[in-house]
């Protein structure tokens, strides 16, 4: 641990916050009280308890914010070089590297994840700043083969104010996986980020204004869902939704885009299968259920949810799973003592979760390990799961057809090809899979038949950055990460001239 990440987390488990946290809406370059003083508490879901206040946002708020990166819109930003916005994008990273002790301290504080997973989002947030800094001047457009006689070419050019509505369960990461590629394409921004995890988002905002930022092209306002999130994306001003959270909220999203023929992009969250067939090597494997599933306390919508396994290794590879399960279970505790697993983000969702598993256990289904709520055995607070396995599902079964988002795995039992790929299409979501064998010519047969945004090979969650992320079917549409996203923040005008 270095020292300044030691310092920052001493203040944090001996104050229980941090000083200095941003309590305000960051708008035009400045931080701003909301326009009622409407303020509201972040909890910190290892002990339960408030730790900060922020700016309770409304309409009002909302307008002001929309109107800054409009006007933004007209300014330098627009006509700075791609390359110099580039320069402006690499130095957000290295101030996110500058910064990355406090910000992982305050990440886990809000959302209550690991201090190590905080500290990988904050290297992630850095790296996805890098890489669209690199693909400023790289964003180019097409010449068309008319003939002798025309001039024909495409331009990409920004789609204008952005809105994105970021996640309580990334907060950091996912911000500036939608900020980054809508700043790189020369389009504005407005985020709102998870009344549950406001804080980091507010202070990227802070650090895109110290690296170069104009003010007003990238602004956050903070406050619920039904009240600065409802506004923000039924605005006739926002020209662009990035949207992740959940189906239904994403369906009202889109309802209240329409009326302004606003563009989106949803991910919406999964139910993604993890595929071991009998050949696999079944230690790579169980590492890899282990951290598909319990990695941030499960809450990860592209989280390897249900382990399909063939029938010649079920009770092999589940037995291994339910033994690092059952000790996993032994080290609860607060994000910020590294434990081996964090909390839920909410009492809601912690209660949401143990409510999957409770009617599960009723209608007899087995319970392998885990499916209780227990406090951080520490302090006796907080809101924790037991890392738990559902063993031999229906495929109908509630646990296997809804998303949970905890640390729950659901089970089910294939003997062939053919009905691996049937489980795993069974069901509404199309985000992820993951498939583990020696035979690539099956894993790749797999890849295709598997109706999925993104499939992994003997790695869960490989790849990066520069590999596009987003779901078919109830996960939603557009795509995230890569050159793809760029496409997402453009629109395409084409050019002909008669010679």
């Amino acid at each position: 641990m270095t020292s300044d990440l030691q310092r920052w987390v001493q203040e944090a488990q001996a104050t229980g916050t941090l000083a200095g946290l941003p309590d305000r809406h960051f708008i035009d370059g400045a931080a701003v009280a909301s326009v009622d003083g409407a303020t509201m508490a972040t909890l910190d879901p290892g002990t339960g308890g408030a730790f900060a206040h922020f700016a309770a946002g409304q309409a009002a708020d909302v307008d002001a914010a929309v109107l800054a990166a409009n006007r933004a819109l007209k300014g330098p930003w627009r006509d700075m070089a791609p390359a110099q916005r580039g320069r402006v994008l690499h130095r957000v990273a290295e101030l996110i590297r500058a910064n990355a002790a406090r910000l992982a301290v305050v990440e886990t504080l809000d959302s209550g994840k690991r201090l190590v997973e905080a500290l990988g989002d904050v290297a992630g947030a850095a790296n996805c700043f890098d890489y669209y800094a690199g693909a400023c001047d790289k964003h180019q457009g097409d010449s068309l083969p008319l003939g002798p006689d025309y001039l024909a070419y495409t331009l990409n050019e920004p789609v204008g104010v952005t809105a994105h509505i970021i996640p309580w369960n990334y907060p950091l990461s996912t911000a500036a996986r939608g900020l980054a590629p809508a700043l790189a394409a020369g389009c504005t921004v407005v985020a709102k980020p998870a009344e549950q995890t406001p804080l980091t988002a507010l202070m990227l905002a802070e650090l895109c204004l110290q690296a170069g930022v104009p003010a007003g092209v990238c602004n956050v306002v903070t406050g619920t869902g039904r009240d600065a999130g409802a506004a923000l994306v039924r605005h006739p001003g926002v020209h662009h939704i990035t949207f992740t959270g959940s189906v239904n909220t994403g369906i009202d999203v889109m309802r209240s885009a329409a009326p302004n023929i606003t563009r989106l992009v949803l991910e919406l969250g999964g139910k993604s299968p993890l595929l071991v067939l009998a050949d696999a090597d079944l230690s790579q494997a169980a590492d890899n259920v282990m951290g598909a599933i319990f990695e941030n306390a499960g809450q990860i919508c592209s989280a390897g949810s249900r382990l399909l396994v063939a029938r010649a290794v079920h009770e092999q590879l589940v037995a291994q799973v339910t033994a690092r399960a059952a000790a996993l279970r032994l080290s609860l505790g607060h994000g910020l003592r590294d434990p081996g697993m964090g909390p839920l983000n909410s009492e809601a969702h912690l209660h949401k979760v143990a409510g999957y598993v409770d009617r599960a256990r009723a209608r007899g289904v087995a319970v392998r390990t885990g499916g209780n709520i227990r406090p951080d055995p520490q302090t006796g607070l907080g809101w924790f799961y037991e890392p738990t396995v559902l063993d031999d599902l229906s495929p109908n079964d509630e646990a296997v057809q809804e998303e949970i988002f905890g640390p729950v795995l659901c089970v089910q039992v294939f003997d062939d090809l053919e009905e691996a790929v049937a489980l795993a299409n069974g069901t509404p979501f199309g985000l992820v899979a993951g498939v583990f064998t020696r035979d690539l010519s099956a894993a790749h047969r797999l890849a295709r038949d598997i109706d999925a945004g993104q499939v992994y090979i003997n790695e869960y969650f490989a790849g990066g950055i520069s590999v596009p992320f987003g779901g078919n079917k109830r996960s939603g549409f557009g795509r995230e990460k890569g050159l793809e996203a760029l496409r997402s923040y453009s629109k395409t005008k084409s050019v002909v001239a008669r010679l």
